[in-house]
């Protein structure tokens, strides 16, 4: 089969294209034929050596993507040849076939494409989690979002807005600004601007929770909450936070909490039930996503540029 690979860790010149052996399965694995894959800033991480990686070179990326099955392991019963299928955290996605453990299998609805699944997966259910668990929006609560044109940002936009939520969201430029408030945004701020100041004048006593994907800005995320307001912290894109104090905590009765994914997709079931909901979404029309931009699997370095770049809006896709 074809690969997008990598022997040493680097820029995107790193990648190349390349044959290899097809995955082997094993008798509860299932063999998939990608159709569509996600990229994703971790991918970017692993090409770095940011992240870690086991086993020897050549280095296959990708964990996200959409395809048909094509072969079914003995023991597994619930999927035959010929289904469609997605997946959000399976390694070595980069690649025309890829081995897919039975119970990370998410099965796509005739009415969603496969562009669509390998787009909202792991970002979908990020910000289905974020919205649910981490803080479970309630109708006419205040919602900063950071990063609101991003992959994320947009979907926790759309989702806030289901429930209820008034969203204020954070972009770096004026044409991301735009993007956000495509996606439903009641306000947008740019970073440039005061604008802890500016939620503050909007909602007259603080956001009742702030998403927080940038991590520098953390402390302005508290600053921009209610007394009682809550601030999720799932990411640092723009780089470390600085300590929180535990005494401003006590003091102004905030929290902070966490957010991570794989914490979360810790079933099957939790696959089935997230994944679900939210292609039902899809289906209404009440998640619209940002047509993704779409590279051969073969032209995977430009499109490791454009999303190092900062400039995408929306998701990045790679066709084998």
């Amino acid at each position: 089969m074809k690969a997008l690979v990598f022997e040493r860790f680097g820029g995107p010149d790193v990648l190349h294209y390349q044959d290899i052996p097809n995955p082997s399965i094993g008798p509860t694995d299932v063999l998939v034929r990608t159709k569509a894959i996600g990229l994703n800033f971790a991918d970017v991480y692993r090409r770095k050596g940011n992240y870690h990686l086991t086993g020897t070179p050549p280095y296959i990326l990708g964990y996200e993507g959409a395809g048909m099955v094509e072969e079914v392991g003995a023991e597994v019963s619930h999927v035959n040849v010929g289904d469609r299928i997605a997946f959000a955290d399976v390694p070595f996605a980069n690649a025309e076939l890829v081995a897919v453990p039975q119970d990370k299998i998410i099965a796509v609805p005739d009415d969603i494409s496969f562009d669509a699944a390998a787009s909202v997966l792991l970002q979908g259910l990020t910000a289905h989690y974020l919205t649910q668990d981490s803080y479970s929006i309630q109708p006419g609560d205040y919602v900063l979002v950071h990063a609101a044109a991003g992959g994320v940002g947009q979907l926790l936009v759309q989702i806030a807005k289901l429930l209820g939520g008034q969203v204020i969201g954070l972009t770096s430029s004026s044409e991301k600004a735009k993007a956000a408030a495509q996606a439903g945004a009641d306000y947008v701020f740019l970073y440039v601007d005061n604008w802890v100041e500016q939620v503050k004048e909007v909602t007259k006593r603080g956001a009742d929770v702030a998403y927080e994907s940038v991590g520098v800005t953390l402390e302005k995320s508290f600053e921009a909450v209610k007394t009682n307001g809550t601030v999720v912290f799932y990411g640092m894109a723009g780089g470390d936070p600085a300590p929180v104090d535990p005494r401003m905590l006590m003091d102004t009765s905030k929290t902070l909490t966490g957010g991570d994914l794989w914490n979360v997709l810790v079933s099957h079931e939790e696959r089935k039930v997230r994944s679900q909901q939210l292609f039902e979404w899809i289906s209404k029309g009440q998640l619209v996503l940002t047509d993704p931009v779409v590279f051969d699997l073969k032209d995977g370095a430009k499109a490791h540029e454009l999303l190092e770049s900062r400039k995408s809006i929306g998701k990045i896709l790679l066709r084998p």
